[in-house]
């Protein structure tokens, strides 16, 4: 059976200590890997926020949301490569109802 497509989305907040640069990269390699996986729908880029509580020291945070479409195998891929990923303080995929 091959593996079903779904829509997801998902919100990564990458520390601001990256630099502007840094952080540009960072969503720049996130939203290509994946594509590779998937099909982007879109990127909504809500930058600079100010954090709920603070996160590893960190009272500011640059939030990001992607809309995606992959299969379900990928989701687990994509929450390994935030976790090992220096810069991302929290990230979340939701799956989207059909």
């Amino acid at each position: 059976m091959p593996d079903v497509k779904h829509s997801y989305e998902t919100v990564f907040i990458l520390s601001t200590k990256l630099g502007d640069d840094g952080i540009a990269a960072l969503v720049e390699k996130f939203k290509n890997l994946i594509a590779a996986n998937g099909t982007v729908d879109s990127v909504d880029e809500w930058g600079k926020r100010r954090l709920a509580y603070e996160i590893n020291k960190e009272t500011e945070g640059y939030y990001a949301l992607i809309n995606f479409t992959s299969a379900a195998s990928f989701t687990a891929e994509l929450d390994r490569i935030y976790k090992i990923t220096d810069g991302v303080l929290r990230s979340l995929i939701v799956k989207k109802d059909a």
